[in-house]
């Protein structure tokens, strides 16, 4: 155990060196950053940036909710809206059960008169 101990520390103090050395070596600090610069702008067109249109549209989904709208829930019900608040929303999801239900959790909204699903066996 003191052997891994000691062999830990010494590669820790040594590796800033080997670093030093290795940077020097092939060119510098730019040639070192620039693949990280390169992973970054990935990481923000490939995750950020449609992350953060998926939520800009989903706001403004929510915020156009009306009286009448059929909405899913982020637990799976499925109703028509009867009144709409700042913060909740009154879903009606059978003849006279309604849910009150925080706008943040709406997880699509139909408008009124929406095609039915094709896959839909009601008549």
């Amino acid at each position: 155990m003191r052997k891994l101990i000691a062999l830990i520390a010494a590669s820790a103090i040594m590796a800033p060196a080997a670093l030093a050395q290795a940077a020097d070596s092939t060119g510098g600090l730019l040639v070192n950053i620039l693949p990280l610069i390169f992973i970054g702008v990935v990481f923000y067109f490939l995750l950020i940036r449609p992350a953060n249109q998926r939520q800009k549209k989903h706001r403004e989904m929510i915020n156009a909710v009306k009286k009448n709208d059929e909405v899913v829930t982020a637990g799976g019900l499925i109703g028509k809206v009867t009144k709409v608040t700042d913060d909740e929303v009154t879903v009606e999801v059978a003849e006279g059960v309604r849910v009150k239900a925080l706008k943040g959790m709406l997880a699509d909204v139909r408008p009124k008169g929406a095609p039915a699903a094709a896959n839909d066996t009601t008549k």
